[in-house]
């Protein structure tokens, strides 16, 4: 040995080279079996949106299909009332199921309580995914 030289390992040995082809190759068989795992969970992640907007969509449709029934049902039993009233021509029923359809629904049932208080009942079937929607209304004169 020279004087004043110091033997040094500058890379990796021979036992540290096996270790890491070990890795490597345990890395890219594990690997090989998760590609496109992430392009499945997204498609996966999309199709779960999409249902609960649809969910969404379908029970606003529904909640405004209901306000649109009990909106007609108001109009026609005011306008049977005011009928009933006197305060304008025709049957009471017959004005109360025109004025529904006007608004886009039939009315079902119409009954006159005590000669001036009319009950009515509307479907409105058009555009219903889930069936007819219904409204139910009464009116009379004031108290």
């Amino acid at each position: 040995m020279r004087a004043g030289v110091a033997c040094a390992n500058v890379g990796p040995s021979n036992a540290e080279r096996g270790v890491r082809a070990d890795t490597a190759r345990a890395n890219a068989i594990r690997s090989k079996g998760e590609r496109g795992s992430g392009t499945v969970l997204a498609l996966a992640l999309g199709l779960v949106v999409m249902i609960c907007m649809s969910g969404a969509l379908m029970l606003a449709q529904a909640a405004a299909m209901a306000q649109r029934a009990a909106t007609a049902a108001d109009l026609a039993a005011l306008a049977g009332a005011d009928a009933a009233r006197g305060l304008t021509a025709g049957d009471p029923c017959v004005v109360a199921s025109e004025a529904a359809a006007r608004h886009g629904a039939s009315l079902s049932a119409c009954i006159l309580r005590h000669g001036e208080i009319v009950d009515v009942r509307t479907e409105l079937v058009r555009g219903a995914v889930f069936g007819t929607a219904t409204g139910r209304s009464r009116a009379g004169p004031p108290p």
